[in-house]
Order: C-alpha cells, then structure tokens, then sequence
C-alpha cells in the first residue's frame, strides 16, 4: 500500500508514519511546518521508501503531488487544531479543515486514490452529549468552529464516497497523549504536565479538578488509522478512546507519580468553553476494525515522561 500522511511532522502523523513504514509500507508525508516539527521525521532521511513535500493544503497544487506519488490511500491529520483559534478566527479555521479537506478530496479523486482515511474530533463533535460513553450514533453537537469544521470534513467526503465511489472513514479520536506531543499546545495536557513537572515549574488545574477526559495513546490511535486504510468501515465514523473517564486531578497525580515530583498543583478558574465531561464508547471500531486499546494509563504516561526526560537531557 503506498501511503500519503498529510500532517506528517506532526505528533500523530509521524507516529502514523513510523508505523506505516515499519510494516514496510512506502508514504509519502506532506506538511506545512505550521505545527509539525522537522525533528519528528528526521530520522526518516536517506530512507528510500519514505519521501517528503514541504507543502500546504490550502495552497498547493496538490493533483500534480498526488499525480506525481500516486498513493492509494491518504492518511488526512493535516489540520488547524486550536479550538480557541478556531473561535477567534473560524474563517482561517474553516481554511484549512473545510476548504483544505475538499482541496483533498478533489485531487484524492481525480488521481484515482482508493480510500481516504480523516481525522475528526471524538474529542469535540459531539458537544455535551446525552450519555457517556458516547456512541459515534450520538448526535454531534459542536460546540466550536473546530468542531464544526471537523465534522463538515466528515460531510463532505462522505459526499465524494457517494458521488465518485471515494472511499473513506473517520477517525474520531479522544485525547490523544505520548512521546511528540507539543508541550506548549492548549490540548496536550499530559505533555504540559510532564514538562513542567520535570523542569520544577508550577503546574495548573482549571476549576476543581473534576472535569473528566477519555485518555488515548498515540501508538493506539496510529493503530486504528492503519486498520481503517483497508476496505472495512467505508463511510463510517470510529470513535477511538479508552471509554474510561480520567480527571484532571487524577491525570496530574499520574503523571507526577511517573516523573516522581510532588501532586500539587495550582487551581486555577474553569476556562470558558471546556466541556465538564468526554468518554467514548469504542464498541464499533471493536466490531468493525477488530481495533481495541491496549495502553493502560500508567504505562502510556511513563512512556511519554520518559521521552521529554530524554527530550530534557539532549
């Protein structure tokens, strides 16, 4: 299978990218550098079978790349992923999730690409749900320009799937955390967490410490991109998450533990927009994917201590 990762500097997308090619698939990455990090996929140079664009959604010709690497299947994480952003400025969000998806999609159909597997918001689409786990037959609910964006993307390729044959599915992730992650994000709390704690600086915690989210490792998230990319699952949205609710003050003892620094955080006012709760229920990309979770916690928050100490220490 040859592959093309958009967003492939970033977080997921190089991760995405090391497994692909671990299972000896050719890719192709593409990416802007807006958030992706040239550190992620330097260890890929002089790799034969991995090839890299410098390039942006919104903006390149992207049927002369996809005329000249032919992939069969496009891995979409390429996108705007500040929520805040996405309120202050939802046109540029709109940008880059809507415009730059159907810019995609476009040239996805006309160089004969199979299937694209996109990356929605489990995180965010579906609002305040009314159960918990959510179930991806839940209604969506954005609560965002980003969450809206996310799931108009999901509209609109499941608009090429039925007017072209575009095959395609959506990954919904929940909070995504581990080695990579961009400490210096509003989401990747784990991250900030464990760089913090392990430079001795403070900590925060918006509201009480009570808000809950559904924790996902990185390594099983790539995992359910690669089993979305064969023909199972077209036109289907998989929620990808634990379907364990975590607290915020649980998460910050975690990771303290991990690092072996003091549980003290401080507290600080909720921030307008967070939701109170997010958990999602897992049972069709079970089903569907024969995908399930497969790091716990404790071990996917030791991982990701131990590679910012390795960070810390270069």
């Amino acid at each position: 299978m040859r592959a093309l990762v958009t967003g492939a500097a970033g977080f997921i997308g190089s991760s995405l990218v090391d497994r692909l090619r671990a299972d000896g698939h050719p890719v192709v990455g593409l990416d802007n550098f807006a958030t992706g990090r040239a550190t992620n996929i330097e260890h890929l140079a002089g790799d034969a079978d991995f090839s890299f664009v410098e390039a942006d959604i919104v903006t390149a010709d992207l049927a002369d790349v996809l005329a000249q690497y032919r992939p069969e299947v496009i891995f979409h994480l390429a996108a705007q992923i500040d929520v805040r952003h996405s309120v202050a400025d939802p046109a540029f969000d709109a940008s880059v999730n809507v415009v730059g998806t159907i810019r995609l999609a476009e040239a996805a159909r006309a160089a004969g690409v199979r299937k694209i597997v996109h990356t929605s918001s489990g995180g965010s689409i579906y609002g305040t749900p009314p159960r918990y786990p959510t179930t991806e037959d839940d209604p969506t609910d954005p609560a965002s320009p980003y969450a809206a964006g996310k799931v108009a993307g999901e509209i609109y390729l499941n608009t090429y799937r039925h007017l072209y044959g575009l095959q395609c599915s959506h990954i919904a992730p929940a909070n995504v955390y581990g080695p990579r992650q961009d400490p210096h994000g509003e989401a990747g709390v784990v991250a900030i967490f464990a760089q913090a704690l392990l430079q001795g600086a403070p900590t925060k915690v918006f509201g009480d410490g009570s808000n809950t989210r559904d924790y996902v490792f990185v390594d099983d998230v790539v995992d359910a991109f690669v089993r979305a990319s064969g023909p199972a699952g077209d036109g289907q949205r998989f929620n990808v998450g634990t379907g364990v609710e975590t607290s915020d003050r649980q998460l910050h003892s975690a990771v303290a533990a991990a690092v072996g620094a003091p549980d003290d955080p401080e507290f600080h006012p909720p921030r307008l927009g967070d939701l109170k709760r997010s958990c999602l229920d897992v049972a069709r990309a079970r089903e569907v994917l024969g995908w399930q979770p497969r790091v716990a916690l404790a071990d996917g928050v030791a991982r990701t201590v131990s590679y910012f100490r390795q960070v810390k220490s270069a």
